[in-house]
């Protein structure tokens, strides 16, 4: 992790200095329309996310594993509070 902080302080340093060019694209995104289609084809049950595994909060250390040494096929969740049982 302190690779990617290395990079953000120091990459525009480098980049002008040095052969290498490193840099930060920021965060992606996405236009309002584009949400707007995808929430109408969820309502309308077109489209569903598919969910790999669920993990509670506590076990994020185990969930960031998964991810990166399993490769998870799907959205891996962490789930903030127990969903209410349903009947």
């Amino acid at each position: 992790m302190s690779q990617i902080f290395q990079a953000m302080l120091l990459g525009p340093l480098v980049s002008r200095t040095g052969s290498k060019k490193i840099g930060f694209q920021g965060i992606a995104t996405t236009p309002q329309e584009d949400l707007l289609v995808i929430k109408e084809l969820l309502e309308a049950g077109q489209l569903a996310p598919v969910i790999d595994k669920c993990y509670p909060l506590s076990q994020v250390v185990q969930a960031m594993k998964y991810v990166v040494e399993e490769h998870a096929r799907g959205k891996v969740v962490i789930m903030v509070a127990q969903p209410p049982d349903r009947a």
